[in-house]
C-alpha cells in the first residue's frame, strides 16, 4: 500500500480515506461495521467523520455516526489508524446545522463544545486531523486559530484544516498563523471530481505552492460517476432520487446540482470511454481523482462493503496518456456541468 503525507505533518495515510457520512442512515451498525472491517483488512488506515453525521444531516440522528465509529474503535489500536473529524461550521450561511440549537459559529464556545462531544463519542482522547466544516465569515479567522491551536497544544488535536473554502479563505487563514504563530490548515477538503474540477481553478496552485493537501470528498459526484443514474429506472434508494423527492427547497438544489441533464450528458460520455478502455467507470473515477500531486488521499462512502470492491480497483488502475486526453475532451465539450 502507498503512503501519502498530509500536507507538513506527521500523518502518513494511505491514498484513500474512508468517508463515514452513510453511517447510521443509509448504513446500520452491522452494515457500517462490515464497511469499516473491510477497508482495514484491505489496509486503509484513513477515516473522515463529523459531529453532523450521518446525512442527510438531522437534529435526532446527528452525532450517530461518531457513536457508531467509536464502539467500533474500541476493539481496535487506536494509534493505528487516522481519524478525522469536523466541527459544524457557521449557521449564517447556506445551511443552519441541526446542532447547538442552530446557533453555531466557530468560536470558542462551539470548537470547545464540538471538540469535547466527539471526543466523547468516539471514545478517544485525540482527533488526528480536526477540521472546521465550511468557514465562518462573521468570526475572525484569529479567534478561530487561536482556539484550534491551544487544542494542538493540549494534544486533543494533532493537527487543523479547513473545508468547503475558498483560495480567499485558506491563504487569509494560513497567513494570519504564519503572522501569529499559530496552528496552520494542512489540508482541505472540497468537493472534486470529473464533473466538478473547480478546484483546479485556483486552489490547486495555492495547494501546490504552500503545501497544503486536498481530501478530496465526493470522487463519484455522489454517485452520478457510477452511472445509475442514467439508466432508465433510477434505484429508488439513490441518494438524489431520495432528495428530488425531499420537500425542503435546499435538499432539492443540492440534488439537482448534481443530477441535472449537463452532468447525465458528461456521465454518458464518461461511460462511453470507460467502455472503450474496458474498465469500470467507478474505478476509472477514483484513479482520476488520486492522479494529481496535491492530493494526499480522496474520500469514498459506501452504503454496503460489497461497493467497496469496484472502488479499491481504482489503486490500482493507472490511466493512459489517450484516455487521459479523451477524458479532458469531454469536459472541454461540457464545462462545468455542475455549475
Amino acid at each position: 500500500m502507498e503512503f501519502r503525507y498530509i500536507g507538513k505533518t506527521g500523518l502518513r495515510v494511505t491514498p484513500i480515506c474512508l468517508g463515514t457520512m452513510t453511517f447510521g442512515s443509509q448504513a446500520d451498525k452491522k452494515e457500517s461495521f462490515k464497511i469499516m472491517d473491510k477497508a482495514v483488512d484491505f489496509g486503509l488506515n484513513f477515516f473522515d467523520t463529523a459531529e453532523l453525521y450521518p446525512v442527510p444531516p438531522s437534529a435526532h440522528y446527528a452525532g450517530l455516526t461518531e457513536e457508531i465509529i467509536g464502539e467500533w474503535l474500541k476493539n481496535k489500536q487506536r494509534d493505528s489508524l487516522i481519524i478525522t473529524s469536523k466541527v459544524a461550521g457557521a449557521a449564517n450561511g447556506w445551511f443552519v446545522p441541526p446542532v447547538r440549537h442552530g446557533l453555531t459559529a466557530v468560536d470558542r464556545f462551539h470548537i470547545t463544545k464540538a471538540l469535547d462531544t466527539t471526543l466523547k463519542r468516539l471514545g478517544t482522547d485525540y482527533i488526528d486531523l480536526y477540521q472546521v466544516h465550511w468557514p465562518d465569515m462573521s468570526v475572525p479567522i484569529e479567534e478561530t486559530l487561536y482556539v484550534l491551536s491551544e487544542f494542538v497544544k493540549a494534544g486533543k488535536i494533532r493537527y487543523i484544516g479547513t473545508s468547503n473554502d475558498s483560495a480567499y479563505g485558506l491563504t487569509k487563514a494560513n497567513e494570519v498563523a504564519k503572522f501569529k504563530n499559530l496552528s496552520r490548515y494542512q489540508s482541505i477538503q472540497n468537493n472534486f471530481s470529473m464533473l466538478n474540477r473547480r478546484f483546479l481553478d485556483e486552489l490547486a496552485i495555492v495547494c501546490k505552492k504552500e503545501d497544503i493537501s486536498l481530501l478530496p470528498y465526493s470522487p463519484l459526484a455522489g454517485g452520478v460517476l457510477t452511472g445509475k443514474y442514467n439508466q432508465e429506472f433510477i434505484p429508488t434508494n439513490a441518494r438524489f432520487a431520495r432528495y428530488l423527492a425531499d420537500p425542503n427547497p435546499r435538499v432539492q438544489a443540492q440534488a439537482k446540482r448534481f443530477v441535472n441533464d449537463r452532468t447525465l450528458a458528461s456521465v454518458e460520455k464518461y461511460l462511453q470511454l470507460a467502455k472503450e478502455f474496458d474498465v469500470n467507470l467507478t474505478t476509472l473515477s477514483i484513479a482520476w481523482s488520486m492522479k494529481f500531486d496535491f492530493i494526499a488521499s480522496t474520500i469514498i462512502g459506501a452504503s454496503n462493503s460489497t461497493q467497496l470492491d469496484v472502488i479499491f480497483d481504482g489503486l490500482n488502475y493507472k490511466i493512459s496518456d489517450e484516455l487521459d486526453k479523451k477524458i479532458d475532451k469531454v469536459h472541454q465539450e461540457i464545462l462545468y456541468p455542475m455549475g
